[in-house]
């Protein structure tokens, strides 16, 4: 392979008359680096006869165009992926042009390539069978990236409007991004011809591309490792590279310089870097979303350091990378979807945890006072509206304060969970038990008439006093005093509470005068 470093009449070159001009360039790779057409000049090493079909490859071609001049054809045969020059009959893996006369050892094949974007092309020579069982295994492929990651866009549709959460607004919004990048690069846009005629031969539109793949994916994985609240130093170094990628977005969208690129790739490694250097940081401190972050980026950073290394000319173009690097996008797409997911369903467990703590008590097991009353509100609501009766029982233990004093706290916690538990064993299973305040409990009975509540009074304070309390080897006498309420026409929560609450204060009256039994039960 030799280069020229010009751009002269078709004429000049093809007569032979510029050879010495050439520059030999090493390898097999098409490396434009000037927006200016240049002239390429591939020597056959060997003959390759006309027999087996021969074609001439320039792979991963994007936006470059390219004329060539095969051996005794007086006119070029034009390549694109897009635009008139674009050939359906190939897939879009590269740019193919027909050898029908074979080429001889030392025979010159002339090209003149037009390159908007510093990409490489490598160039090869396969058969026209070799050609189509290629362009299978390329379709299949890169069909299989794209429907993962257009799957996992719908999925992150379906989870931002089910579950609400931000984070997933950026990974959708990433997603998008990539399948267009992917696509305009792989060529697969030209299906649609009126995106063909849009993307013509700017670079702009995949840059742009690119680099809204990239804000978007950083500020998902900062937020989605919170990194403003566990690693705020390097939440700070990728505001400044968001910032870099922001105002490149608006160059981008002025100039089509290839500096503009270069800069990116450059934002690229840092960005990358900094977020690898977190996760591996939130790896340490076992932070289980970090982990879920470097499994999908490790292999990502690694492809992008190495293409970025390809782009600057470190290292020779590996033909794998056209698929690597892709699929890379969706792996770390799918891993990143499952850890999402499995941070949600952690938050969902901790609401759940927490609406539990809410609900019921901690001490007792009954419910808690803000949830015995919501209980209460829609009972009364739904027995008013049914026209069905219901009564509540509120009862509290005798001489609990004096138990505490007595004996400390840890024995008058039991004393009140003992209680609780006999009293819930002898209600029925519709009915609602809950610690009001203290050692007050309130007790909801649904369907059911003053004389029966009065019963299920009855119930619960010979389960508590038939037999003493049993705590830290020692034996309790228990009493109650209880009230009994049964819920009038038009009657609120609030007044309902308050006539049970005087039923419980006349009990304990009734109980004081009562020595003999210590207890009592009184209804309003």
């Amino acid at each position: 392979m030799a280069r020229l470093d010009a751009d002269p009449v078709p004429a000049e070159v093809l007569t032979g008359a510029l050879d010495n001009q050439f520059s030999d360039v090493e390898g097999q790779t098409i490396f434009e680096t000037s927006r200016q057409p240049r002239w390429w000049r591939l020597v056959a090493t060997r003959d390759i006869p006309a027999a087996d079909d021969p074609q001439l490859l320039l792979m991963a071609p994007y936006l470059n165009e390219a004329e060539v001049w095969t051996p005794g054809e007086p006119l070029p045969v034009r390549r694109a992926l897009y635009g008139p020059a674009a050939d359906d009959a190939v897939s879009t893996r590269a740019l193919v042009v027909a050898l029908p006369r074979g080429v001889v050892a030392g025979e010159p094949i002339y090209l003149r390539v037009r390159a908007p974007t510093t990409l490489p092309m490598p160039v090869s020579v396969e058969s026209m069978a070799d050609v189509h069982r290629k362009d299978l295994t390329h379709v299949a492929l890169r069909t299989a990236v794209l429907a993962t990651m257009a799957v996992l866009a719908f999925l992150a549709v379906g989870f931002r409007v089910g579950v609400g959460e931000t984070s997933y607004t950026y990974l959708l919004l990433t997603l998008i991004a990539q399948i267009g990048y992917l696509s305009l690069t792989g060529g697969e846009l030209r299906m649609s011809p009126v995106l063909a005629d849009l993307i013509g031969s700017d670079p702009r539109i995949g840059r742009l591309l690119g680099l809204i793949a990239l804000l978007a994916s950083t500020h998902f994985l900062a937020f989605y490792l919170n990194l403003s609240e566990r690693q705020p130093r390097l939440m700070r170094l990728v505001e400044v590279c968001s910032a870099a990628m922001g105002l490149l977005l608006l160059v981008s969208l002025a100039t089509p310089s290839e500096m503009v690129g270069g800069i990116a790739n450059l934002v690229l490694l840092v960005v990358t870097g900094t977020l690898f250097l977190a996760s591996v940081v939130g790896c340490i401190e076992r932070q289980r979303s970090a982990f879920f972050v470097l499994l999908s980026w490790l292999p990502m950073f690694a492809l992008a350091v190495w293409r970025v290394g390809e782009l600057q000319e470190w290292w020779p173009v590996s033909p794998w990378m056209q698929y690597a690097f892709p699929a890379s996008f969706a792996g770390a797409g799918l891993v990143l979807m499952v850890g999402l997911t499995d941070k949600m369903q952690q938050l969902r467990r901790d609401r759940d945890r927490a609406s539990q703590m809410a609900t019921y008590d901690k001490l007792t097991g009954a419910l808690s006072r803000v949830a015995i009353e919501e209980r209460l509100r829609d009972a009364i609501d739904d027995a008013h509206a049914q026209r069905r009766r219901l009564s509540i029982v509120f009862f509290d233990i005798d001489r609990f304060k004096q138990i505490n004093d007595q004996h400390g706290h840890r024995v008058g916690d039991e004393f009140l969970r003992i209680i609780v538990l006999r009293a819930r064993n002898r209600l029925r299973v519709y009915d609602m038990c809950g610690r009001y305040g203290g050692d007050e409990i309130l007790v909801i009975l649904p369907d059911t008439g003053l004389g029966e509540a009065m019963g299920v009074a009855e119930n619960l304070r010979s389960a508590i006093d038939s037999r003493p309390l049993s705590i830290d080897g020692g034996l309790f006498e228990a009493s109650l005093s209880i009230g009994v309420a049964e819920l009038r026409q038009g009657e609120g929560m609030s007044a309902l509470i308050e006539r049970a609450d005087g039923a419980l204060y006349a009990s304990k009256a009734a109980g004081r005068n009562r020595v003999s039994s210590g207890h009592a039960v009184a209804t309003a």
